[in-house]
């Protein structure tokens, strides 16, 4: 780090920011894919089973009327017979659909019960509030048509529990599915299938997809000609070892009934306040040689906050996050980048995103750093303000 040439006391806030993209799918897509017979279903992957819930969960209360009873169903529950079920789930018995639910919730992914001498099933979603509030839009979700929100960490977590079906490698890929992304190639030309590893990439291999779903390469290879043959797909191959990218070809008038496609929500994971203080030295005060300089990159030209005292704060905001836990502030080639988001010297606030990139090019995390200078040392460093702030004084000390 560059010699730290003036002492400042500084207030820091650090909120963590945690991304949740969610891909809107529509109900009719899921039931024409129950119907079609020629994509299997059989594999140890749980998505296509869990998506056909989501499919039926109801968006708000309402009530359903089996052959003996009327039930209120909830936000994320449904009631159905167990014969429906196993239709949905391409079951030869019954038995053999009750037995995917309680996977599922042994999971924590759903809950459900059996009633009316186990004839009928209800089921409930469990994090259906989370990732299906209610929306803006002027086409909201509805009890039997519509579409609803599916969190794309969940589609990880389940194709990752066994050799996956045609349906989950055609859902997998459905769902990340990117069109008319700058930061993505060739999504100009329509639909393409990219799992988001901040290349701009959608290139992909079959070696790839074969370690993603669980199969060979020939297995892939001869799945996604049969879904092109199927005009489900359409694959653009590239001579030598650079691989395909795939184009989703119903996808648009599925998709664009309205306007965007993804949707990502913003929580707060983590908000902590500490104070910094910068020393007139380095020599003042121990601070980890863990983060090397080129390691760190903060903004050239802040007016505010020197570049000097910016990398002193992120040194201290690393050791702060190690001590946290978070693995990637103990691997030596951890980048961190500060992006300021406020404009310059605003109310005296300075707002920054920090991004901590693994070295594989992945955005691990990403935070936002409020930096707000102490008042008294602020204003010594800034005699044009001083002089304001002490006319101000002055006028106040009069009025009294």
């Amino acid at each position: 780090m560059e010699q730290i040439k003036n002492h400042q006391d500084y207030q820091l806030e650090l909120k963590q920011i945690v991304e949740f993209p969610r891909c809107r799918i529509y109900r009719d897509f899921i039931r024409s894919l129950i119907t079609n017979m020629g994509i299997r279903t059989n594999g140890g992957s749980f998505l296509f089973y869990y998506i056909v819930l989501c499919s039926y969960a109801n968006y708000r209360s309402s009530y359903r009327r089996t052959e003996t009873m009327t039930y209120l169903v909830g936000p994320g529950e449904w009631i159905c017979t167990l014969a429906d079920l196993r239709t949905w789930f391409r079951c030869r018995f019954q038995h053999q659909a009750v037995s995917i639910l309680k996977y599922l919730q042994k999971q924590n992914y759903i809950t459900y019960s059996l009633l009316e001498n186990k004839k009928v099933v209800k089921f409930k979603i469990t994090d259906w509030p989370k990732d299906n509030t209610v929306l803006e839009y002027n086409f909201p979700c509805k009890k039997d048509d519509g579409f609803f929100f599916f969190p794309i960490a969940k589609v990880h977590e389940l194709i990752s529990m066994g050799k996956c079906s045609e349906m989950d490698m055609l859902l997998d890929m459905w769902i990340h599915a990117i069109y008319n992304d700058p930061s993505v190639q060739g999504s100009y030309s329509g639909p393409v299938v990219y799992y988001r590893n901040n290349t701009g990439n959608p290139v992909t291999s079959f070696q790839t997809l074969g370690d993603r779903w669980n199969h060979s390469k020939t297995t892939i290879s001869r799945t996604l000609k049969k879904f092109e043959e199927m005009n489900l797909i359409t694959l653009v191959s590239f001579t030598g070892k650079h691989g395909s990218m795939i184009y989703l070809n119903d996808y648009l008038s599925v998709m664009f009934d309205i306007s965007d496609v993804m949707i990502d929500k913003e929580e707060i994971a983590m908000t902590m306040q500490l104070p910094i203080h910068v020393p007139e030295n380095k020599g003042e005060v121990c601070v980890s040689e863990a983060v090397k300089e080129e390691q760190v990159s903060v903004p050239e030209n802040d007016p505010c906050v020197p570049k000097s005292h910016m990398q002193f704060i992120i040194q201290k905001v690393v050791e702060m996050l190690k001590s946290q836990g978070i693995p990637c502030c103990e691997c030596p080639k951890t980048r961190y980048i500060l992006s300021p988001l406020s404009s310059a010297c605003k109310n005296i606030v300075n707002i920054y995103t920090l991004s901590i990139i693994c070295p594989y090019g992945n955005a691990a995390y990403r935070f936002e750093l409020t930096v707000k200078p102490e008042e008294k040392d602020y204003l010594e460093r800034n005699p044009i303000l001083k002089e304001y702030a002490d006319v101000v004084e002055k006028i106040l000390k009069g009025a009294e």
